[in-house]
């Protein structure tokens, strides 16, 4: 079927017209990999002419927008003369021909607060790996292995003089095959490239975590931003992460005659559905109940700027130890499985998947009992 192209004006500001070609039936938009019906010129013509400058003007913008469209259609059906499968070839190699890096970009802009700060971060190196070019036919395993040295290897944005961290290497490199992933969903890449390359080895970290006696006293510690205060205790209190306290609703807390407050929500990292019991101290945290549809901790936002008050807060509790928003879950792990609570409860109340995940707090505890172990020496 051939394509008709029509020359068309859509009424913007200004009193002008501007100038753009309708497709029918829609054409691929090889950017997006989605059918389009439109495609604007930049050209411009007065809706009005009040003078013969601009009459002239007008005139010559349609001569030249015709002659586009006249060379658009015969490019589109041009095509005509191939089979089936030449089409096909066709259509592949414009995919191919596409930007990795925009199609990464694009991805990032879906992704919302600290999720989406991650994204960038790993843009950010891609950019410098590629100069900001890749095309799809040349993202293969080869390609994947040289920019996992590269990562490897690379400089830390933040500091020269240091490395970037292996873990963020992993976090990075896992970016691009969820994206790898996707692009071969969405059938811009022919092979799963993703599933042929191995991620980077994550290196076991020291989870860092708060003591009881460090909890009490931020406790006891003004904070500059006081949401932030109480949504971090509050992720002491449950285990909760920020992005499922941010987004956490009214409609999602439900009391039970008998059996007390609890949570039922969506985790935002695996997608789960959990059921989560809440002590009275964490309701209190989350103030007087209001409209179903409103946010508990309405205006929580995460943001370079709110973090330095959460480091000006820990370090105003006299606490020198790196502690970022996700080491008040790891705080909850450590305390309930320091006070007795099975690990498997506790890998319930954490929403994880796997125990393997939970094992790793009860080694920091296992840890801190052989210290204690040494603790009382003998002169013998």
């Amino acid at each position: 079927m051939a394509i008709k192209v029509a020359l068309r004006k859509k009424t913007i500001s200004k009193k002008r017209l501007s100038l753009y070609l309708d497709f029918y039936p829609p054409i691929l938009n090889t950017k997006t990999g989605k059918l389009t019906r439109r495609e604007f010129l930049g050209s411009y013509i007065h809706e009005k002419p009040t003078n013969p400058i601009e009459k002239e003007s007008n005139k010559q913008t349609l001569q030249l927008a015709e002659m586009i469209r006249h060379k658009r259609e015969n490019e589109l059906n041009k095509p005509e003369i191939y089979t089936k499968e030449e089409k096909e070839r066709l259509l592949i190699a414009e995919k191919e021909d596409r930007n990795f890096v925009e199609y990464f970009t694009a991805l990032c802009d879906l992704r919302k607060a600290s999720n989406h700060d991650n994204w960038v971060s790993a843009r950010n190196y891609l950019i410098d790996f590629t100069k900001g070019e890749l095309k799809f036919r040349d993202l293969n395993e080869q390609w994947c292995n040289s920019f996992k040295e590269f990562l490897l290897n690379s400089k830390s944005r933040k500091s020269e003089k240091k490395n970037l961290a292996t873990n963020s290497a992993v976090s990075y490199f896992n970016k691009i095959k969820a994206a790898m992933k996707q692009a071969f969903k969405d059938g811009i890449l022919q092979t799963d490239v993703n599933s042929k390359v191995k991620p980077i080895k994550a290196q076991e970290t020291v989870r860092q975590h708060l003591t009881l006696e460090e909890l009490n006293r931020l406790v006891q510690t003004p904070c500059n931003y006081p949401l932030m205060k109480k949504a971090a205790l509050f992720s002491a209190l449950t285990g909760l992460r920020f992005s499922d306290i941010q987004k956490l609703k009214w409609s999602e807390v439900e009391r039970i005659e008998g059996q007390g407050v609890f949570i039922t929500f969506h985790q935002k990292k695996t997608k789960g559905m959990e059921v989560l019991p809440i002590s009275d101290q964490a309701l209190r945290l989350m103030g007087d109940e209001r409209n179903d549809s409103e946010l508990v901790f309405e205006g929580l936002t995460y943001s370079a700027y709110n973090n330095k008050h959460l480091f000006q807060w820990i370090g105003a509790a006299g606490i020198s130890k790196d502690i970022t928003f996700h080491c008040f879950r790891h705080t909850y792990a450590v305390l309930q499985l320091q006070k007795g609570t099975s690990i498997y409860t506790v890998s319930k109340m954490l929403g994880h998947k796997d125990l393997k995940t939970t094992q790793l707090y009860a080694n920091i505890v296992d840890e801190q009992k052989r210290q204690a172990s040494e603790q009382i020496v003998l002169d013998m």
